[in-house]
């Protein structure tokens, strides 16, 4: 059966960020959802809560496995929120996932340190927009750059889904975790803490840290990011056949 994949977009930007990905995929022939989290893209009039959040992932997964085997790809707060679902006690119909840019348990100092930052950039003109395009500008590619931003930035959800991330039990789901689980992360990613930590306790993980990349990765080195799915559904295409 056919490969289908599951995109989850991180926090404040939407599935239009999968764009270069999406297009890969197409032409490759493999079926591909991006979802756009409650708050988020086309939700963005939605509240975001955690139970919402966790739905929209579990009926995109649900509906593409009725076709085939479900490579799931989560990016920084989306990756964080797969971790949860696809370590389920009642484990999910995932055959394979691909966790980018969120190897940090958002918790503690580090958690309110960031939601400090974001309101310290909420409180400047034009809610500090500015200053987020100037650095997107110098850091992503002409191919990602207007697709990073195309569904809008959801910065009123923004705090309350960091708030909401700090009750995710991401150890154990991690430590349940039974398909091909593939980190990858960028050299110089913020998230990457507690790097070493989840791949001792991932049971099938394999770690692969993009060069002179940030947290950005799959918008930075879109084709880079291109080649580790590739990867994982080579794998995951031989192991079903």
């Amino acid at each position: 059966m056919v490969v289908q994949v599951v995109l989850v977009h991180g926090i404040r930007t939407s599935a239009t960020m999968w764009r270069a990905q999406v297009e890969y995929l197409n032409a490759r022939g493999t079926p591909v959802t991006a979802v756009d989290l409650p708050g988020h893209g086309s939700r963005m009039a939605e509240d975001f809560t955690l139970e919402s959040a966790m739905a929209t992932i579990d009926e995109a997964v649900r509906a593409a496995a009725e076709r085939g085997p479900v490579l799931l790809v989560g990016h920084s707060m989306g990756g964080l929120l797969c971790i949860e679902y696809a370590g389920a006690e009642d484990p999910p119909p995932v055959t394979g996932f691909v966790a980018a840019s969120c190897t940090a348990i958002p918790r503690g100092v580090g958690l309110a340190a960031y939601r400090v930052l974001t309101r310290g950039f909420d409180s400047l003109p034009d809610r500090g927009m500015w200053l987020t395009n100037r650095m997107l500008d110098r850091i992503l590619p002409d191919e990602t750059r207007a697709d990073f931003g195309a569904g809008g930035y959801a910065l009123d959800a923004q705090d309350i889904a960091l708030r909401s991330l700090s009750v995710l039990d991401l150890l154990a789901a991690l430590h349940r975790i039974d398909v091909p689980l593939w980190f990858v992360n960028g050299q110089y990613d913020q998230l990457r803490v507690n790097e070493k930590l989840f791949m001792r306790i991932a049971q099938h993980a394999e770690l692969v840290v993009v060069p002179r990349t940030t947290h950005h990765v799959t918008v930075m080195r879109p084709r880079a990011f291109n080649v580790l799915l590739e990867v994982a559904l080579a794998t995951l295409e031989a192991s079903d056949g």
